[in-house]
């Protein structure tokens, strides 16, 4: 069973650690207290939350759309030249660049501090593990 503390969960989620004490409160995530009193938060519980925040929006009709990987967030920088341009989204704790025609982002409109939805599709994903911080032996 995965899990993780108050502040790696809140990372994952963008969010405050206070915001995950209020989701652990309102049992929206599952938590388990250790015998230390520290609270650690269900991976598997985390991960449905996650899935569920993120659908699309109602309304939004996914079936309309070559991509699934849809994530809103806001422009925070745009950079133009004659021909291309270079646009930097915000998503959560994660930025996204974008290389496009200048002609799109000018169509568009595109100015830092606009909301934007970051469409991705991509042939290839590469999946890593985070590295883990050696752990203490014990000595007998």
């Amino acid at each position: 069973m995965h899990e993780f503390k108050i502040g790696e969960a809140a990372a994952v989620l963008g969010v405050s650690a206070d915001t995950v004490r209020r989701l652990a409160d309102a049992r929206t995530v599952k938590t388990r207290r250790t015998r230390g009193g520290q609270r650690l938060v269900d991976g598997v519980s985390l991960a449905k939350y996650l899935v569920k925040r993120d659908r699309l929006p109602p309304g939004t009709a996914a079936s309309h759309r070559s991509m699934r990987n849809w994530l809103p967030g806001i422009v925070t920088r745009v950079v133009r030249d004659k021909v291309a341009a270079q646009v930097e989204i915000q998503v959560g704790a994660h930025r996204l660049v974008s290389l496009l025609t200048r002609e799109a982002v000018d169509t568009l409109g595109l100015t830092p501090g606009m909301m934007a939805i970051a469409t991705v599709k991509a042939t290839n994903v590469s999946v890593e593990l985070p590295s883990a911080p050696p752990r203490a032996k014990r000595s007998a």
